[in-house]
């Protein structure tokens, strides 16, 4: 069968990989030097310092990177960043930038050969440029004309719905409400986000449960919670500041029980940067960890609902039934439907005993407040709607909501993807907020659902979509079935990419494509011949606002918020309802927008005056009452469904490496698992190893399978021992998303299933198709034996 094939490109050579052992700590002395390193090497002395000792500090500006809450200010220390943030930072406030020049001497097809990392080392972009229809080079473009571009290809569209509007997690709210509101006053709802790819399982879950589609704990319910629950998550990496919140909490007398296939040195121990102690000792954090087979969450959960209600039946103490009668619905259907279990269906989905299961619902029965925490480990599954649910059954049932020390607590992966959702980013959006965009601002918005992140992707390929602007990230790395979307986007007419460093979403691009780089947050804004600032929203609903601190890179350089308000004026003209200029000139005109129009932002701009900021309303977690279709907190009855494997295949799950940070990939080495210097490699139990024909250190190529008959493959990767639950393997992406098929999403949400995908190994395949698109048939899997010598140490 014909296959879509990926390939490595040529800047990473993938023979100078080596494999070392997995670590059992995190952050520590190591961090701080990696920190530090990179730091220097990309800014120097000055602008490090200048840069870090204002990073997420009440009067500097917000990380780049995730989204976990800061401490209140008077407890925040100097350095209050991590080791991933301190990255993040160099990569934006680096000295190296792009000249024009170096598109004349580049062109469309060189970089093509390029990988992100080769992309995004060559420094900050500092000038918009465009690539012609037919042309081979991009090009020099004035703002101006460039604006002009947009908007003679906007208005020229059939229809607004051709138009296609993408924002990355990193936009600011005042950008986010801006392009936004610029996008439904044009004339559509397509508004696809980062979110669509990550939480929205989350956001559809808790949406239909609690009423509201966010978390409902606050830090300080973490730092006194008796047991925190980590699932489908890996802290050390992706979330490096929580692990001083879960050290405070084990202080405090937390048990902490880790849920995950991999075993992760953020779930082990943490040495904090911050105490001699810390840096000497550290602080060992899960009591208990269940290695789970991939998608077996949703089973463990039932078969833990199964043992509280055994619990509670037997006389324990275990249910809340004052909370359940007062303040939810449907309990007696959910546990009627877990009375009965098939422990045998359990034991084989989850890869855990019994007792196992049945040691760690015991430390939620002895917990009188537990805090769920989550993240893409959970979201990306066919059932994960239905896994999320089953948390906040378990929540429920035992009155976790609207107390201290307890809640469900969702870790969003992208510094304000929560944020842009509250300004109104998303495809979905509710007609109470059209209702009041409508009032204030005089337009009259499309009431239509729009296209999410996997929809957009169908549309620009069907020809359906023809303008794809994005505020922000990396959209071709980022997406599903990489192949695919790539075709989709040099599909478009024009692309539009408002980013601050090259990725592959600029040379896989549209007939005509523009690149218009923004202010980063490092830098001073001062649009409109003042100090602006932003303000950003963390994954326990916190608002504060964020300032930089640095020259910008260029002179040419613009803000968010001016790109967007030229971009709607050129497209719009000035003689519209919404005063563009005002907005541009003076962000506090937003701010008292966004007070009007958006629920829980009321005297929004003085609340960003003080210190910290603010905190949005909750009622879940402030007044124990559920803003849902019934007025209550909602048990659901969810299937059990379990991922069927067959013979011979492997289940993959995408992860990211320590040296990056979503497609951003900062360098080569992920030392917590022992990988320096390479990323193409595939980590596989050594039982699955053997029993499948290989060896450790053999090249392969994976070839994933779905239901449909739908085959990808992506190219040479090498066979690293490690220690995953049998029938499980893991990979990095991006290099992985060619894998995950445009059609296979999670039921409910359509996010894409990038932890649950059937895969096959076949032997390394040469590349006989220069095009990386449509490739040659898999062949036989005979011969499994690569001739190649691996670089591996033991």
């Amino acid at each position: 069968m014909a296959l879509r094939r990926k390939t490595p490109l040529a800047d990473i050579d993938e023979n100078d990989l080596h494999v070392g052992s997995l670590k059992h700590e995190a952050a520590g002395v190591t961090a701080v030097a990696v920190a530090m390193k990179r730091s220097l090497q990309q800014m120097g002395p000055y602008r490090t310092a200048r840069t870090l000792l204002k990073l997420n500090q009440a009067d500097g500006f917000d990380c780049q990177g995730c989204a976990w809450p800061d401490p209140d200010p008077e407890h925040r220390h100097t350095a209050e960043f991590c080791e991933n943030g301190a990255k993040a930072v160099a990569e934006e406030a680096t000295k190296r930038t792009v000249p024009p020049s170096f598109f004349a001497e580049n062109s469309l097809a060189d970089l093509q050969d390029r990988s992100d990392y080769w992309l995004g080392h060559q420094g900050r972009l500092v000038h918009p440029v465009v690539r012609r229809a037919g042309a081979t080079h991009y090009e020099p473009i004035s703002w101006d004309d460039a604006f002009a571009l947009i908007g003679e290809h906007l208005r020229g569209l059939d229809s607004p719905d051709e138009a296609v509007f993408y924002t990355s997690g990193k936009v600011s709210n005042e950008a986010a409400y801006t392009y936004q509101l610029f996008a439904r006053t044009y004339g559509t709802n397509n508004m696809p986000d980062c979110s669509n790819m990550c939480h929205e399982s989350t956001s559809v879950a808790l949406a239909e449960t609690i009423g509201i589609g966010k978390g409902s704990v606050s830090l300080d319910d973490v730092h006194h919670a008796e047991l925190i629950v980590i699932s489908g998550q890996n802290p050390g990496t992706n979330h490096p500041r929580m692990l001083s919140a879960l050290e405070e909490a084990k202080r405090n007398g937390a048990k902490i029980l880790a849920i995950n296939p991999l075993p992760e040195a953020g779930l082990m121990k943490f040495k904090n940067p911050q105490t001699v102690k810390g840096m000497t000792v550290g602080q060992g954090l899960a009591d208990t960890f269940l290695q789970i087979r991939i998608n077996g969450d949703l089973a463990l959960w039932q078969a833990i609902g199964h043992v509280l209600l055994e619990a509670d039946a037997a006389g324990q103490e275990v249910l809340d039934h004052d909370f359940i009668a007062q303040s939810t619905v449907g309990f007696e259907e959910w546990a009627e439907g877990l009375r009965e279990l098939d422990w045998d269906r359990v034991e084989s989905a989850t890869g855990l005993s019994q007792a196992q299961i049945r040691e760690a619902a015991q430390m939620l029965i002895d917990s009188r407040a537990t805090v769920h925490c989550w993240a893409m480990g959970i979201t990306q599954h066919r059932n994960s709607v239905g896994t999320i649910k089953e948390f906040v059954n378990i929540a429920l049932a035992q009155g976790n909501i609207g107390k201290p020390g307890a809640g469900l607590c969702p870790v969003r992966g992208h510094s304000n993807v929560q944020g842009d959702r509250t300004m109104g980013i998303w495809e979905k959006v509710p007609d109470h907020f059209l209702d009041a965009l409508e009032a204030h601002h005089g337009i009259t918005p499309p009431r239509e659902h729009g296209l999410d992140t996997v929809d957009a992707i169908r549309a620009l390929r069907d020809g359906q979509a023809k303008v794809f602007v994005a505020m922000g990230g990396n959209f071709v790395s980022a997406a599903p079935d990489t192949v695919v979307t790539e075709e989709a986007m040099e599909n478009a007419e024009l692309t539009v990419q408002v980013t601050t460093k090259l990725n592959r979403s600029h040379v896989k691009c549209g007939r005509t494509a523009l690149i218009l780089p923004p202010l980063g947050r490092s830098e001073k804004d001062l649009t409109g011949g003042r100090e602006q600032r932003v303000t950003v929203e963390d994954s326990m609903s916190a608002v504060h606002a964020s300032k930089g601190p640095l020259t910008p890179a260029g002179p040419a350089l613009r803000s968010e918020v001016d790109i967007v308000c030229s971009i709607a004026e050129a497209t719009l003209g000035t003689d519209g309802p919404v005063p563009w200029s005002d907005y541009r000139a003076d962000y506090t005109e937003i701010r008292r927008a966004i007070a009007i129009t958006v629920p829980g932002c009321g005297a929004y701009d003085e609340k960003v005056d003080q210190p910290g900021g603010f905190v949005l309303p909750h009622p879940p977690r402030d007044t124990r009452t559920f803003p849902t279709k019934q007025g209550k907190g909602v048990f659901s009855v969810v299937p059990m469904s379990v991922l069927e494997v067959p013979e011979g295949r492997l289940l993959l799950q995408t992860m990211r490496s320590h040296d990056q940070f979503n497609t951003t990939i900062y360098g080569l080495s992920d030392r917590y698992r022992g990988i320096e210097n390479g990323r193409r490699v595939i980590f596989l139990h050594e039982d699955d190893i053997r029993d499948l024909g290989w060896s450790e250190g053999d090249l392969v190529d994976l070839v994933s399978e779905w239901e449909d008959g739908t085959e990808r493959r992506a190219a040479g990767f090498r066979i690293v021992r490690f220690d995953t639950p049998r029938g499980c393997a893991a990979a990095y992406y991006p290099e992985t998303n060619p894998l995950v098929p445009l059609d296979s999403t999670a039921e409910h949400s359509n996010t894409p299933t990038s932890k649950g995908i059937v895969i096959r190994l076949v032997p390394q395949q040469e590349d006989r198709d220069a095009s990386e698109g449509h490739g040659d048939a898999v062949g036989s899997d005979e011969g499994h034996k690569s001739d190649v010598e691996p670089h591996v140490m033991s």
